[in-house]
């Protein structure tokens, strides 16, 4: 198969043959059709999580937002039949665990992220490991570009936003970091009917978030973003979220929070914070705020999300700014040092 290959820590990516992935009897082979580049490839291609034990053997395929069509079905699956499309959610669990047995795929205790545990979607095919648990049908409705992203950032908002934060109609969310899952969660918050304010330092990307529905903006490399933030809705946001995971975009979204605000961490901290940042404990006591964190979505919670996209009022496909081929993920990986991609940017052409 073709694939855009990692062969070191930040060397370009290189395009080449690489054997097809084997069957396992548990799990599927598929072609893949398109995949979204997200800042967790970043992570990985530069070595960035290195401290918390997650590195790669090279040659390595990455690739976690993908999307494509079953060729090969192992003889143990029972849900899926070649020609299906299919969806791949890249928090992946092994099904017997006891989060997998209560529908808590996303925290398995052996968790399978496609392009770190096994090869991902920067290659032309893929096999994925416990089929019957860990794909989605794609409606035919749904192109393949459209979904690329729904495998990772679209579906790390929706859950976050809707089961962990369970945001309301009418109330104020600040999403603090407008990369693709901040962007998405501005979308899916404004789909629920809330009342969105985005936080970034690029004023090409605010533009972008008032396009999908933010009705507010603020820079915060210009301006006080939590001060801001509490001024715009009369008191605070009902909820911040961190869509980065820095220490800037965690703490401003703390507060910028009105008494018994939820503070939802989505973002990853990368080797600069080592999974610590300090937080105002004496204003989360005296406010009652509460700090929720949130991991991917399971396969089964898919159905929700996917039915208010067949419905209108969801539109991945609107995140998307570019499609590129395989010869050209080095350089939006490459990109992603500066923060220097706007929306998603998809694989397409294999």
């Amino acid at each position: 198969m073709r694939a855009a290959v990692m062969e070191g820590i930040r060397k370009p990516l290189v395009v080449r043959d690489m054997p097809d992935p084997p069957l396992a009897p548990h799990g599927v082979v598929m072609r893949v059709e398109a995949n979204g580049i997200c800042r967790t490839d970043w992570h990985i291609w530069t070595g960035d999580w290195t401290w918390l034990g997650i590195a790669v053997p090279t040659p390595h395929v990455l690739g976690h937002e993908f999307c494509g069509v079953i060729e090969d079905v192992g003889k143990d699956v029972t849900r899926w039949k070649k020609g299906d499309r299919v969806l791949v959610p890249f928090s992946q669990g092994e099904g017997t665990c006891e989060w997998c047995r209560s529908g808590h795929q996303n925290v398995c205790d052996t968790p399978l992220v496609p392009g770190v545990a096994y090869w991902g979607g920067y290659g032309r095919r893929c096999a994925v490991p416990h089929a019957d648990v860990n794909l989605v049908a794609l409606p035919e409705s749904v192109g393949f570009v459209d979904a690329a992203s729904m495998g990772c950032r679209y579906m790390t908002a929706f859950h976050a936003l809707v089961d962990q934060a369970e945001v309301r109609a009418g109330e104020w969310v600040a999403v603090h970091g407008c990369g693709g899952v901040g962007l998405s969660a501005v979308q899916i918050a404004t789909a629920l009917g809330a009342n969105v304010i985005a936080v970034d330092v690029s004023d090409d990307k605010l533009a972008f978030a008032k396009e999908l529905g933010a009705v507010a903006t603020v820079n915060a490399a210009k301006d006080d973003a939590p001060g801001a933030v509490v001024q715009l809705t009369g008191g605070g946001s009902h909820v911040g979220v961190d869509a980065l995971g820095v220490a800037a975009t965690c703490t401003s979204s703390v507060m910028g929070l009105r008494k018994r605000g939820r503070h939802l961490q989505i973002g990853l901290t990368s080797s600069a914070e080592r999974g610590m940042i300090p937080l105002p404990i004496d204003l989360i006591v005296l406010k009652e705020i509460r700090v929720i964190g949130s991991l991917g979505m399971q396969a089964p919670r898919f159905g929700g999300m996917l039915a208010m996209v067949g419905a209108g009022k969801l539109a991945p496909g609107r995140l998307v700014h570019r499609k590129i081929g395989l010869e050209e993920v080095s350089g939006v990986l490459e990109s992603m040092d500066r923060y220097g991609t706007v929306g998603v940017t998809v694989i397409a052409r294999y």
